[in-house]
């Protein structure tokens, strides 16, 4: 699994959101799938032994559907951009996803084909023809109070990250704002725009980014580096200084949950909770 999986947060569906995309994509594949205990379902006001989590992948991006209830919801401050190879492709993902249609899907001066529409459970995705190093990448919109601050992002988060760098970044001959920009965090493709001031939303905790780490030494220079919002830590979860969600936990978190037994998983899923940073040696001895 890559270094740095997305993380969707669902009102209870998780699993039938992951049986669609990953039926959309070649390469796609269901994961490991995790169920609540008492401790998780009462923190979360789910259901007990009901499912919690679900590991998927389409056309090579890790994702983690997550039942957290109805606390947040999707937005378009995070997309994700389908690099598609012909116009059978794009008509057809685009007949099964757009729902709610933010531009219509057609021939634009910056593409043979595009098009941005919101699916059943919300999520955004941008379609285009044409050929990308990675089919599915996410993709942040700086917009509002995040506007001009784009490129200043693109260059912080690469400097966090090994095998990370900028592909590209086209800007507006007249302002200077980030058209469309693709960089790499730990060899995943990103990409990064800026949208327009009058824009309300802004970026929302129903789409975080999950940082696998080697040790405690990693998770303590990331959460240093990343966590700019004290009231958001919590349980390995924080906020950036531009409003990004990020989970920081260790590498084998996934495996550690999925193959405990339910008594094991009940007293980390406990641990966890009590924890903002995660500690992995109070992990160890439970």
């Amino acid at each position: 699994m890559n270094k740095i999986q997305t993380c969707l947060w669902f009102d209870g569906q998780a699993e039938e959101a992951a049986k669609l995309y990953t039926s959309l994509f070649k390469g796609s594949k269901l994961g490991r799938s995790v169920s609540y205990g008492k401790s998780g379902a009462k923190a979360s006001e789910r259901t007990e032994g009901s499912p919690m989590t679900v590991e998927f992948e389409i056309a090579g991006l890790n994702l983690l559907g997550l039942n957290g209830g109805p606390h947040f919801k999707f937005n378009p401050s995070i997309s994700f951009f389908i690099g598609c190879d012909n116009e059978k492709e794009i008509d057809g993902l685009w007949e099964k996803l757009a729902k709610n249609v933010r531009m219509e899907l057609k021939k634009y001066p910056f593409a043979e084909k595009y098009g941005w529409c919101e699916d059943r459970f919300g999520i955004n995705w941008q379609l285009m023809i044409g050929t990308r190093r990675q089919k599915v990448t996410p993709a942040l919109l700086f917009a509002n109070k995040k506007y001009g601050k784009a490129e200043e992002a693109i260059h912080f988060y690469v400097s966090q990250f090994p095998s990370s760098g900028i592909e590209m970044i086209a800007r507006d001959e007249k302002t200077s704002a980030v058209l469309h920009s693709v960089f790499t965090l730990a060899g995943q493709d990103f990409v990064i725009m800026e949208g327009p001031l009058e824009h309300q939303f802004d970026f929302s905790p129903a789409i975080s980014f999950v940082v696998g780490c080697e040790g405690q030494e990693e998770i303590d220079k990331i959460w240093s580096a990343l966590s700019a919002v004290p009231e958001a830590e919590q349980c390995c979860w924080l906020k950036d200084k531009y409003g990004v969600s990020w989970q920081v936990v260790p590498e084998d978190w996934g495996k550690r949950m999925s193959e405990a037994d339910p008594a094991k998983r009940e007293r980390l899923m406990g641990a966890v909770l009590k924890m903002k940073k995660p500690d992995l040696r109070a992990l160890q001895d439970v």
